[in-house]
């Protein structure tokens, strides 16, 4: 298996752009929104957040502990999981701030679009959707490269992914109007 840098970042590409058409609703319509309510409640809010920023290094110290084969292999679990993780933590702050975790889907993603400071209408429009996963690849990709060392690449990319939820973290908090 012998991908270019440049043959590599198409298939990301084009696997975030099959990801923000369907991919989007298909995460948050498989998300327990009753079991984030029940584990914000036992941990609370920072627990919960806390929770979610492991669960996403876990696989972001998978995907860079092996080298490029095993980052390239394990890449598209690595964004899904971060992008359930981000989402999750989402809907955790969107509860605790409303008390109510029922949300549509076209509120949530522009709450998400918000936060990642995407222009956000009304209406979810396709190039909305393929901002959020650009800006999604910008800031997941930034630490790729230095995955790509066997064992040190573990570090970083958990680090990285850790890092990743939390910063989501904080955003979603910030935000006033919801």
């Amino acid at each position: 298996m012998n991908l270019s840098i440049k043959q590599s970042s198409g298939y990301i590409r084009q696997s975030l752009q099959n990801l923000s058409h369907d991919g989007f609703k298909k995460i948050f319509e498989n998300i327990n929104l009753y079991g984030i309510k029940k584990s914000v409640d036992k941990r609370g809010l920072d627990g919960f957040i806390n929770h979610c920023a492991r669960l996403a290094a876990g696989t972001g110290a998978i995907a860079g502990s092996g080298g490029a084969i095993t980052m390239i292999a394990s890449l598209p679990i690595d964004v899904v999981n971060n992008i359930t993780q981000q989402f999750r933590v989402t809907l955790a702050i969107i509860y605790y701030k409303r008390g109510t975790y029922q949300i549509s889907f076209e509120e949530f993603m522009s709450i998400i679009a918000t936060s990642m400071k995407v222009e956000a209408g009304v209406a979810i429009t396709k190039t909305m959707l393929e901002e959020i996963a650009e800006k999604l690849l910008l800031k997941m990709g930034s630490k790729t490269a230095g995955r790509l060392i066997p064992i040190f690449g573990a570090a970083i990319g958990g680090t990285a992914n850790y890092l990743f939820v939390k910063g989501v973290a904080k955003a979603v908090k910030e935000m006033k109007n919801f």
